[in-house]
């Protein structure tokens, strides 16, 4: 998983994005559809509620990073949930690069180098879980209606 300075990285940067996590999110969903305009019509709720509900998600991550048996689980769950919604594996990458793009205008000097080696990494974990769970709900789908 991450090493300690990289949780440590990770979360004094969050620390700086949270008290203003609404923005943050809206910033968020700015760079995602600039950068892949066909995944807007993937979000039937407000981006406001999309936004907040993102930012709950990466607290929650950032929380318990050091805690796979908790984390696993649940981003398996999310990424079940995503494909329901019509997420495909390769929007993964979009979205870990919205969030750079967000931690960087977000952070501006305060994105260091090694902040953003920390949070590519870790993003690619949570995408890497969350398409796992995915591929699950997908298999056991297939496997229902070969039944």
């Amino acid at each position: 998983m991450l090493t300690d300075r990289k949780v440590r990285l990770l979360r004094q940067s969050f620390a700086l994005v949270e008290p203003n996590a609404g923005i943050a999110g809206l910033i968020f969903y700015r760079h995602l559809f600039n950068l892949d305009p066909s995944l807007r019509p993937l979000f039937q709720t407000s981006i406001e509620l999309q936004a907040r509900k993102l930012m709950e998600a990466l607290s929650y991550t950032i929380a318990t990073l050091e805690n796979p048996q908790a984390l696993v689980p649940v981003l398996e769950a999310m990424g079940r949930r995503h494909v329901t919604y019509g997420a495909r594996d390769e929007h993964y990458d979009t979205v870990i690069q919205a969030m750079l793009l967000t931690f960087a205008e977000t952070l501006n000097s305060g994105f260091s180098p090694q902040a953003r080696k920390a949070w590519s990494e870790a993003l690619t974990f949570v995408s890497d879980t969350m398409k796992r769970g995915a591929a699950q709900s997908v298999a056991s789908g297939r496997q229902a209606t070969d039944d």
